[in-house]
């Protein structure tokens, strides 16, 4: 079954919820040697038509966090950063309260140092950008992108847009998935057992990749 088939037939198995559900994607991989580290990885891909809902994007730094005012949705400065030094609870708040960080590149031994655990067991490293860079560019860029993680089972998932998006924006974002997925992988199409899509409470449907 088509893509636009299976979305088709996702919608029409999906009971009226009274929150917007998000699409999400299963992979199911065979032939996987995932005791070999070199199999195992982490993509960012960039949705052609945005995730359908907000993603957290945080700035840490100083000219950077005055550049991206108004546009990331949490400005850590050099202050805040040694404030968090001392509170460990505040520093899992802060990890939790974000989905992408970026930093200035001079402060990345120090943010390593202060929050590397906590925001390394959650894949949250910041992106490094130079101080004099503009970081509004790749602000709206992670604010389209979704993280797909392998690690220790071969399933990959993911949320790849909402119900109330359009047929055609699901589509491409789709695609756009399966394309980075499908370089990743060291045999391709024969890596891939299935595919299901699914709203978050729904029944899953298959795809024919």
């Amino acid at each position: 079954m088509s893509i636009a088939k299976s979305l088709e037939e996702v919608r029409s198995k999906s009971k009226k919820r009274n929150f917007d559900q998000a699409i999400d994607l299963v992979i199911n991989l065979t032939q996987m040697d995932l005791k070999n580290p070199e199999n195992k990885f982490t993509e960012d891909v960039v949705l052609p038509s945005g995730k359908g809902k907000d993603v957290k994007v945080g700035i840490i730094g100083n000219n950077l966090v005055l550049k991206g005012k108004g546009k990331a949705d949490k400005l850590i400065t050099e202050k805040d950063l040694g404030a968090l030094e001392k509170n460990a609870k505040e520093q899992k708040k802060f990890a939790n309260e974000v989905d992408f960080l970026i930093a200035e590149a001079p402060f990345m031994p120090r943010i390593g140092k202060v929050l590397g655990k906590v925001l390394g067991m959650r894949g949250k490293m910041p992106k490094p950008l130079p101080p004099q860079a503009d970081p509004v560019p790749m602000v709206n860029m992670l604010k389209k992108t979704v993280r797909i993680k392998l690690k220790e089972t071969p399933v990959l998932q993911c949320s790849f847009g909402v119900e109330s998006m359009k047929t055609e924006e699901l589509e491409k974002n789709y695609e756009a998935i399966i394309s980075a997925i499908l370089k990743k992988l060291p045999s391709g199409k024969n890596n891939i057992k299935s595919v299901y899509i699914k709203t978050t409470m729904g029944a899953p449907v298959e795809v024919k990749v």
